[in-house]
């Protein structure tokens, strides 16, 4: 293939700083070609998660990430050629491809995604918001870790964001009070207006803890964590006896320098008020993961599940779309169209 192969590479690691431009290059390459057992990929949409940015800081779920390396993250991407029964050109599959226009990985462990997941007229980015990580990461975090029953009430973090714009709406379906954390009063309507949440509370007021307080007068059954840090704490405070708490990420923490310290209250909020905290990956549910689907098609096909993306163009625009997403500019799954 005489096509260069566009990469950006993570220049180096930002140290303690807040993630800049400046951390990133764009290089050319000659593309691959697959050996035995491999499969060239053409990836056409990367997904950007507050992961990207953890992924620098140490080894999470997966290996850190080093200065020097393709930056990595996972992208819908089509076979172009493969050396591997099981996948053809044209299919398309979901991988760590990372940020560049194509990838050899080996075919062993790659699976075609089914195209009879979409309704006739559904965009293929459903793939990767509703039906991918970030659909599976709100179904089961909530369902599975926060158990919501309903008359409850559930509070969700970055709640205008890929996982917790799921979430929210979830609940409402399962018969939930929803109040979503948020920044800023557009987001908040936005919520309230298009997705069909009780409430949202700005977490960038200086009257945030009042807000919350306000909203959720008689306590709080679920809470949806995504950020951590302050507002994981104020939270905690309003948690009812016996609430349950899933912890699916830290966003406070995750770009720049570290909060002061961690929230207050912790242990012993817990033990007086008897809370459930789990923490969870998606992968661990890989065993329900046609269940869900299943639900989160019949949902987006009766109108209960409405799906917002963020599409960005241009895979040299990758940098800057993480930034903006880690800045909370983005509504619903921000992902880049790399062509």
């Amino acid at each position: 293939m005489a096509e260069a192969n566009r990469q950006i590479v993570l220049d180096r690691l930002p140290a303690g700083d807040k993630l800049a431009r400046e951390h990133f290059k764009l290089i050319e390459t000659p593309a691959p070609s697959p050996g035995e057992g491999e499969v060239l990929l053409r990836t056409r949409y990367i997904s950007l998660d507050a992961a990207n940015r953890a992924w620098m800081q140490g080894a999470t779920y997966r290996s850190a990430l080093e200065g020097g390396q393709v930056m990595a993250g996972g992208a819908l991407a089509e076979v172009v050629e493969s050396n591997v029964g099981h996948l053809a050109p044209g299919d398309m599959i979901f991988a760590d491809t990372g940020w560049q226009d194509y990838a050899v990985l080996p075919g062993q462990r790659l699976a075609k995604l089914p195209a009879a997941r979409l309704a006739e007229g559904e965009p293929v980015t459903h793939l990767m918001s509703v039906y991918g990580i970030a659909g599976l990461t709100a179904y089961f975090g909530l369902l599975e870790c926060g158990q919501p029953k309903a008359g409850e009430t559930v509070v969700v973090s970055a709640a205008a964001g890929s996982v917790g714009s799921i979430v929210g709406q979830i609940a409402r379906i399962k018969g939930c009070r929803v109040v979503g954390i948020a920044g800023g009063a557009e987001k908040g309507r936005w919520l309230v207006d298009e997705l069909g949440f009780d409430a949202a509370v700005d977490y960038k007021s200086p009257e945030f803890k009042r807000l919350l307080r306000a909203e959720v007068p008689d306590g709080v059954d679920v809470y949806f964590d995504n950020t951590g840090g302050a507002v994981f704490e104020a939270v905690l405070f309003a948690m009812k006896n016996f609430g349950r708490i899933a912890c699916c990420g830290a966003l406070s923490q995750y770009d720049g320098a570290p909060p002061p310290h961690g929230p207050r209250g912790i242990p012993g909020l817990i033990v007086t008020k008897r809370l459930t905290l789990r923490g969870f990956v998606v992968m661990d549910f890989d065993d329900q993961r046609e269940k869900a689907l299943a639900d989160l098609q019949g949902w987006v096909a009766s109108g209960q599940l409405k799906v917002q993306e963020d599409i960005v163009e241009g895979l040299e625009n990758t940098p800057a779309a993480l930034i903006g997403l880690l800045a909370g500019d983005n509504r619903g799954k921000r992902m880049v169209k790399v062509r």
